[in-house]
């Protein structure tokens, strides 16, 4: 019903936002991978949206992308995730993080994030494969081989974080084994 949103920014409280529209004050709930790149107060801004509508309640969601709504969009339609878990997922992973991770069937970098389990990540990568992580894995991700997935899990499991394991992965010399790009790995993350 309600798209997209155009207006000014009145207040910003994580996760909520407030919006008017020719004075209509719009409460909107966003993930914080769009709230961390909102304009400050006072200036225009421009959302994409979802309305649940429910029995006690009427919610709109909102993205700063048209992607991120569709990933919101098809993280509620599984069961057992509802929009808050949707937001947490969207808000500790990008969505070619995302993507990668359901395209590589990798659970241990979902479990990460707040409110998502064994049994949850793993309902997740099966509903989402083929509808997810075909589409944008191509796209966004690094990885090329099942050596750069295992030298990329080594390096999750080191501590590393998504964004500094695939950088790392980007360095490394085309054809490289598991074990010489672990340690070309590690000597690059350590420059850095």
């Amino acid at each position: 019903m309600i798209g997209r949103l155009s207006g000014m920014l009145l207040e910003k409280t994580p996760p909520t936002l407030l919006v008017d529209c020719h004075g209509v004050g719009y409460e909107v709930d966003v993930p914080m991978s769009t709230f961390y790149n909102l304009p400050h107060t006072g200036e225009k801004v421009t959302l994409f949206t979802h309305l649940t509508v429910r029995e006690d309640a009427h919610l709109l969601f909102g993205f700063g992308s048209e992607s991120e709504r569709a990933v919101f969009r098809q993280l509620i339609k599984i069961s057992g995730i509802g929009a808050r878990t949707a937001l947490a997922i969207l808000s500790g992973m990008t969505v070619a993080d995302l993507a990668q991770a359901i395209t590589l069937q990798e659970a241990g970098r979902l479990v990460k994030i707040p409110g998502i389990g064994k049994k949850t990540a793993e309902r997740l990568l099966l509903e989402l494969k083929g509808k997810l992580g075909a589409d944008l894995g191509a796209a966004g991700g690094a990885v090329h081989n099942d050596a750069q997935a295992d030298i990329l899990n080594a390096l999750l499991a080191l501590g590393y974080s998504d964004k500094e394991a695939t950088l790392a992965l980007k360095s490394l010399p085309a054809g490289a084994s598991v074990s010489d790009g672990i340690k070309h790995a590690l000597k690059a993350l350590s420059k850095g």
